[in-house]
Protein backbone atom coordinates (compact mmCIF):
# COMPACT_ATOMS: atom_id res chain seq x y z
CA UNK A 1 0.00 0.00 0.00
CA UNK A 2 1.35 3.44 -0.90
CA UNK A 3 1.03 6.64 1.11
CA UNK A 4 0.29 10.18 -0.01
CA UNK A 5 3.92 11.17 -0.55
CA UNK A 6 4.56 8.12 -2.74
CA UNK A 7 1.38 8.77 -4.74
CA UNK A 8 2.43 12.37 -5.45
CA UNK A 9 5.90 11.19 -6.46
CA UNK A 10 4.37 8.65 -8.89
CA UNK A 11 2.14 11.39 -10.34
CA UNK A 12 5.12 13.75 -10.72
CA UNK A 13 7.12 11.08 -12.58
CA UNK A 14 4.14 10.31 -14.84
CA UNK A 15 3.76 14.04 -15.64
CA UNK A 16 7.48 14.33 -16.45
CA UNK A 17 7.25 11.30 -18.73
CA UNK A 18 4.35 12.92 -20.64
CA UNK A 19 6.05 16.33 -20.74
CA UNK A 20 3.27 17.92 -18.67
CA UNK A 21 3.68 20.77 -16.19
CA UNK A 22 3.35 19.79 -12.54
CA UNK A 23 2.23 23.01 -10.85
CA UNK A 24 1.98 23.49 -7.10
CA UNK A 25 -0.05 23.30 -4.93
CA UNK A 26 -0.89 19.61 -5.26
CA UNK A 27 -4.12 18.20 -3.82
CA UNK A 28 -4.24 14.47 -3.01
CA UNK A 29 -7.39 12.74 -1.84
CA UNK A 30 -7.69 9.11 -0.78
CA UNK A 31 -10.83 7.39 -2.06
CA UNK A 32 -11.82 4.08 -0.51
CA UNK A 33 -14.59 1.77 -1.76
CA UNK A 34 -17.71 1.39 0.34
CA UNK A 35 -17.15 -2.35 0.69
CA UNK A 36 -14.02 -4.42 0.55
CA UNK A 37 -10.40 -3.49 0.32
CA UNK A 38 -8.40 -1.30 -1.97
CA UNK A 39 -8.86 2.27 -2.98
CA UNK A 40 -7.18 4.94 -5.02
CA UNK A 41 -5.44 8.27 -4.75
CA UNK A 42 -6.85 11.16 -6.79
CA UNK A 43 -4.24 13.84 -7.39
CA UNK A 44 -4.67 17.28 -8.95
CA UNK A 45 -1.92 19.75 -9.65
CA UNK A 46 -2.51 23.49 -9.35
CA UNK A 47 -5.28 22.48 -6.96
CA UNK A 48 -6.65 25.83 -5.85
CA UNK A 49 -5.92 28.00 -8.88
CA UNK A 50 -7.14 28.40 -12.42
CA UNK A 51 -4.90 27.43 -15.29
CA UNK A 52 -2.78 24.44 -16.20
CA UNK A 53 -3.94 21.34 -14.39
CA UNK A 54 -3.01 17.66 -14.41
CA UNK A 55 -5.10 14.90 -12.83
CA UNK A 56 -3.99 11.41 -11.87
CA UNK A 57 -5.75 8.42 -10.36
CA UNK A 58 -3.31 6.00 -8.73
CA UNK A 59 -4.09 2.55 -7.33
CA UNK A 60 -3.62 2.41 -3.57
CA UNK A 61 -2.31 -1.15 -3.52
CA UNK A 62 0.32 -1.24 -6.26
CA UNK A 63 0.88 2.40 -7.27
CA UNK A 64 -0.04 2.00 -10.95
CA UNK A 65 -1.53 4.97 -12.77
CA UNK A 66 -5.15 4.11 -13.57
CA UNK A 67 -6.12 7.41 -15.23
CA UNK A 68 -4.36 10.59 -16.23
CA UNK A 69 -5.36 13.80 -17.92
CA UNK A 70 -4.02 17.26 -18.66
CA UNK A 71 -5.51 20.72 -19.29
CA UNK A 72 -2.79 22.98 -20.74
CA UNK A 73 -4.81 26.26 -20.61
Amino acid sequence: MIDQVEAITIARLAADKEGWAFAEPVVARLRRPWFGRGGRWEIWTNGVNRGTRARFVIDLQDGRVIEKGYLPR
